[in-house]
């Protein structure tokens, strides 16, 4: 994986989206042990920055803050074009498998549930997708970033093949 530069979260409008929540309990000696794990989506849907994170705690708003603080740490800046994506591509985690394919204009995100906050908070206003494999939303959502962090656009394309934007 090449390496990315640090993105500041606090100059950013970020929109945070909660995708999961899911109550967790531990077993001890003197019972139940509650707590709460919130998996978070952020992102700035005008600069096509976007990024995850999960948070735990006794509390779900406790929870849902960490997790929103876990993804400040985490984001990225997605190669969109005016309103897609600029190529198909694939995304692999696990067991999830997640397409997504360009759209034409006014088709709308085409997508289910992690998917979907995934596109919204990064600004794709017209994309298809398909989650393939697990329905698991933690691996959904890694799958989906694989397969945001191997979009390139004409620019890079162009000067990996030695050619000119003109001649793609």
């Amino acid at each position: 994986m090449a390496l990315r530069k640090k993105i500041d979260a606090n100059r950013l409008n970020l929109k945070d989206q909660v995708v999961a929540i899911n109550r967790v309990t531990k077993v001890v000696k003197g019972g139940k042990n509650m707590s709460f794990a919130a998996l978070v989506v952020i992102g700035d849907p005008d600069q096509g920055i976007v990024g995850y994170g999960s948070g735990k705690a006794k509390e779900v708003p406790q929870a849902i803050r960490k997790g929103i603080e876990s993804a400040k740490k985490n984001l990225y800046k997605i190669n969109l074009t005016e309103n897609s994506i600029p190529h198909q591509v694939l995304g692999r985690y696990g067991s999830g498998h997640v397409l997504l394919k360009p759209a034409p204009e006014g088709t709308g995100v085409i997508a289910g549930g992690a998917v979907r906050a995934v596109m919204t908070s990064a600004g794709v206003q017209n994309v298809l997708t398909k989650s393939l494999g697990t329905a698991n939303p933690h691996n959904v959502i890694k799958a989906t970033f694989d397969a945001l962090t191997q979009l390139r656009d004409k620019q890079t394309v162009a000067t990996l093949r030695g050619k000119d934007v003109q001649e793609l």
